[in-house]
């Protein structure tokens, strides 16, 4: 008999609590509702434009052919994906995509940090923004402009082979962009770094400014020069912000891109620019295997999506910083 009272009190307790969230979050709405009225026509938009497509998932355990129904596609299971994991270039590729996008990282993330931090120190404001702005340009150049300079810097008949022959640094031009094993990797990160460090370091610049300007005054009674107070002031500042980007920036390791592999790379480095992206564009669209393709393109997303998922958990645990 108490058992049953004491089970009829919560659930009358639950339901009171569940109205006096109900209520709560209706009273919400309501005072909020310019808010809310203003939020709603972008909110199905991201509905249709983004959520609604993912339903085309299911096509990676079909197949589908185009212009037909995907109810009417043949149901093959896991069929794309063992078909792509026993594939023999499945090894390459992981290799390739994973060493572009961890260099990406490894050299991409800490860059526009650096720059953030040496433009902060610098005192010209001319100067200062002649610099950022320089630094912004190469975002706005399509991979098909960067292409073509490159090709014109690094080809056999190129500018720096040039310079190598005429002042005897070499006996022969330089294959740079036939050589994948040595040159590759190298340039393709290069110009990544070089594209979007501008524009990556904004949101540090951002951050660096909401910095106190008190703490470097206190800084500079306590003896602090300009190296010790970005290692002990504007470092620790940023650090949140630097984390939630770096939780982030983890998701894109198995992105390597597609337009910059595509355009640079050619047959004599397909060894080193066959990623993910540009495999699943040569087998996957360009020879209408839309289930094969969207099955990789699954596969990286799971793996993206976990990656950023730990990371965030890590960061939690270990730096009391997270994205949620």
């Amino acid at each position: 008999m108490e058992s049953t009272v004491h089970e009829l009190n919560d659930y009358r307790t639950s339901s009171k609590a569940k109205k006096t969230k109900f209520q709560l979050i209706k009273r919400r709405f309501i005072r909020e509702r310019q808010i809310w009225m203003l939020c709603i026509p972008i909110l199905i938009f991201i509905a249709i434009m983004q959520y609604l497509p993912m339903l085309g998932v299911i096509t990676a355990f079909m197949n589908y052919i185009p212009g037909t129904s995907i109810f009417k596609s043949e149901w093959v299971g896991l069929l794309h994906f063992k078909t792509f994991f026993a594939s023999p270039d499945f090894p390459m590729i992981m290799r390739n995509t994973l060493a572009i996008g961890g260099l990406n990282i490894l050299f991409g993330f800490p860059a526009p940090i650096i720059l953030a931090l040496l433009l902060n120190e610098v005192r010209s404001k001319s100067f200062r923004k002649f610099i950022q702005s320089t630094s912004y340009l190469p975002y706005f150049l399509s991979w098909v402009v960067i292409a073509s300079i490159t090709f014109t810097l690094f080809g056999n008949e190129g500018i720096f082979n040039e310079f190598l022959l005429r002042f005897g640094f070499s006996d022969q031009p330089i294959a740079f962009l036939g050589e994948g094993g040595k040159y590759y990797w190298g340039i393709i990160t290069g110009l990544g770094v070089w594209k979007a460090v501008g524009w990556n370091s904004i949101i540090y610049l951002s951050a660096i400014t909401s910095v106190d300007p008190e703490l470097y005054d206190a800084g500079k009674v306590d003896g602090l020069g300009r190296f010790k107070s970005i290692w002990h002031i504007t470092l620790p500042a940023i650090r949140p912000t630097i984390v939630v980007l770096w939780i982030l920036s983890l998701g894109s390791i198995f992105t390597a891109g597609l337009e910059a592999p595509l355009l640079i790379g050619n047959s004599q480095t397909r060894d080193y620019s066959e990623v993910l992206d540009t495999y699943v564009f040569t087998y996957g669209l360009q020879l209408g295997n839309y289930s094969f393709a969207t099955a990789i393109e699954l596969v990286k997303s799971i793996i993206a999506i976990s990656l950023v998922f730990g990371a965030n958990r890590f960061t939690k645990k270990v730096m009391d910083t997270s994205l949620y």
